[in-house]
């Protein structure tokens, strides 16, 4: 692979988290959560073969156990599984 496709592919990789970071900002948004630490993991996104990793970050106690509650609001329904 050429410098200019591992570029490529390396962009659209960093894309790709971004674009999962920003929608699940805004869920999180949509259900009054907040983490202020959200980001991709700018240490993930280099290397020859970067697989960039979303960061969660840090957040309160608070949205700690409010994050904890979702599975039991939905039925503990793994992510794809409906029943």
């Amino acid at each position: 692979m050429t410098t200019t496709e591992r570029r490529r592919v390396t962009a659209g990789r960093v894309g790709e988290a971004e674009d999962a970071v920003e929608k699940l900002r805004q869920e999180l948004k949509g259900v009054g959560l907040t983490l202020p630490s959200l980001r991709v993991d700018p240490v993930s996104c280099v290397g020859n073969e970067p697989a960039p990793l979303v960061d969660l970050g840090r957040c309160t106690v608070d949205t700690a156990l409010r994050l904890s509650a979702v599975p039991a609001r939905t039925g503990n329904r793994e992510a794809g599984h409906d029943e």
